[in-house]
């Protein structure tokens, strides 16, 4: 079975793949302070109750597929790959590893490793032209071509984030559970903060999305809108213009760019 580990800022996401389909998922908190003995033993206690896998550190894994967006903890897991998973094929998502996306944007090495597995998922699942909004630390839409090339995108605030931001600004405010409200005009202050949140970030979403496909395609209907990442749940319901929920996008990238490149190793 194939090992995607999935590295945000805030969050890691693991799956197991038997092949195209992911028969296990954890979501665990994003420490960079985190030594590579630590996590081999994380793994290993997540792991060892899959009853698909054996006791020991790497019974039944037979690849691993990472990609990250906190330099540390990628260094930190590429030791655990070399100390536990020592014959176990790894690709890390890095300069040089093969995608299948041309990214057609002024520094292809600034863009997230993320966004870019986003993006070989999308042109596989769904084809091009397409947007990947993805609800993680920072909501990030991100624009494939018809020809399935990554041509760019746009970074905004997340959910998360803008929380946190009103309750520690917000003199009289604190932070809140991101829930739907009852309705859109809140009866009190966690449900006015509420409000502002949910639909705040439905509305910002349509307008982005609205705007990035008319620059994407002759027809802005063309364009698939893919939602993914921890809180697009929340958004889904009050969007007006998304086409698609993925939860494991990420994971059928890494799954995908592992497939292009294990040949090579």
């Amino acid at each position: 079975m194939l090992l995607t580990i999935d590295v945000g800022n805030t969050h890691t996401v693991l799956g197991l793949f038997d092949g195209e389909d992911i028969v296990e998922h954890w979501r665990i908190s994003t420490d960079a302070r985190r030594t590579a003995d630590e996590l081999a033993v994380l793994l290993q206690g997540l792991m060892g109750m899959h009853p698909l896998l054996g006791e020991e550190l790497g019974d039944g894994i037979d690849g691993i597929a990472i990609c990250a967006t906190v330099p540390s903890v990628l260094h930190e897991l590429r030791e655990v790959t070399r100390r536990y998973y020592g014959d176990v094929p790894a690709v890390l998502v890095e300069p040089g590893v093969k995608t299948g996306v041309p990214i057609l944007t002024d520094n292809p090495k600034e863009v997230g490793a993320d966004r870019i597995i986003n993006a070989v998922a999308a042109v596989d699942l769904y084809g091009g032209p397409a947007i990947v909004v993805d609800f993680g630390t920072a909501t990030t839409f991100d624009a494939v071509s018809a020809r399935g090339e990554y041509v760019g995108g746009v970074i905004a605030p997340g959910i998360e984030i803008s929380v946190e931001a009103l309750g520690v600004k917000g003199a009289q405010l604190r932070k809140i559970e991101v829930a739907r409200p009852r309705s859109v005009i809140g009866k009190n202050t966690v449900e006015a903060m509420q409000a502002g949140i949910v639909y705040g970030f439905a509305g910002q979403v349509d307008g982005v999305v609205s705007r990035m496909a008319r620059e994407l395609a002759d027809d802005p209907d063309d364009v698939t809108v893919i939602a993914t990442g921890g809180l697009a749940p929340m958004v889904l319901g009050e969007s007006s213009v998304i086409d698609e929920h993925q939860p494991w996008l990420t994971l059928v990238g890494l799954r995908l760019v592992y497939e292009r490149n294990v040949s090579r190793l």
